[in-house]
């Protein structure tokens, strides 16, 4: 089993990000090629504002502990997002968005992670869909919840729309509690955030923000067993991973040249305004 230990960023004076993927050690998990943990913080008057930025050939996905987000993009979706509630955006061939807190003033808690298009995919019509708690199934068991966002678990199945198998699921342990984690399909690869609290697996103890990645050869009869130590919360999601990517700053892609055009699409003010949000932009790094 291999563990990455994510490293702690701070991006305004307010919001500090842990960044779990990519890293040297390792790019991708199933097709996840990004995974921030942002918070637990505050977020006070002057608000989390990131201002309209573009992406290209990827999936961004967006999962609320605590808080409320405000999602506009350039396709005319406009919608919060709070707890048990997941925004899923596809960019495809070219997408704005900005995400901001607006008057919400309070605690702030989230995960955002990037899934990498399948190839004939890459270029898709951008689209964002939003699924509530309600429509999310949920699998209880002895002091353990497991709320299925993406994928599978067991015989629960996300309404979530996907171009490749993919799974997220996001899981609280009581002290002590174990959680069966089942195997994939062959070619599939899994991993277990935690987000919160300590995990133990077989003789290795993780802590908040480690990235276990679960090798099918050691699992005990189909699933792997996870135990708290502590109240913990953690997230499971993999999938079957997708060819080489090239990431430079928001944009994902098989074909380097593709990133070079969106580069200059940016800068020359040629992808697609924001409805009410165009004033402010990020300009490309």
């Amino acid at each position: 089993m291999k563990v990455l230990r994510g490293k702690r960023r701070q991006l305004t004076p307010q919001m500090s990000i842990v960044r779990v993927l990519p890293q040297v050690a390792r790019r991708y998990l199933g097709p996840f090629v990004f995974l921030d943990h942002f918070g637990p913080t505050t977020i006070g008057a002057d608000g989390m504002d990131v201002r309209p930025h573009p992406h290209i050939g990827l999936a961004t996905v967006t999962v609320l502990f605590e808080g409320a987000i405000h999602h506009r993009d350039s396709v005319g979706s406009e919608q919060w997002i709070r707890p048990g509630a997941i925004n899923w955006m596809t960019a495809g061939r070219g997408i704005v968005h900005s995400e901001r807190s607006e008057d919400y003033e309070g605690p702030i808690h989230g995960l955002q992670l990037w899934v990498a298009l399948p190839d004939d995919h890459q270029d898709v019509e951008p689209s964002f869909h939003h699924h509530p708690s309600d429509v999310l199934p949920r699998v209880e068991g002895p002091g353990h919840v497991v709320d299925v966002y993406v994928g599978r678990w067991g015989e629960a199945f996300s309404p979530v729309s996907t171009m490749g198998p993919t799974h997220l699921a996001l899981a609280s342990l009581d002290d002590g509690a174990t959680l069966e984690i089942p195997i994939p399909p062959d070619g599939q690869e899994l991993g277990v955030l935690v987000v919160e609290g300590r995990l133990r697996i077989g003789d290795v103890v993780l802590e908040a923000d480690a990235l276990a990645l679960l090798d099918p050869t050691h699992a005990d009869q189909g699933r792997w067993v996870v135990g708290a130590e502590g109240a913990a919360r953690v997230a499971v999601l993999g999938g079957e991973p997708v060819g080489p990517r090239t990431i430079v700053w928001n944009f994902v892609h098989s074909d380097p040249s593709r990133i070079q055009q969106a580069k200059a699409d940016w800068r020359e003010r040629r992808f697609p305004e924001l409805p009410g949000d165009s004033e402010e932009w990020i300009p490309l790094p």
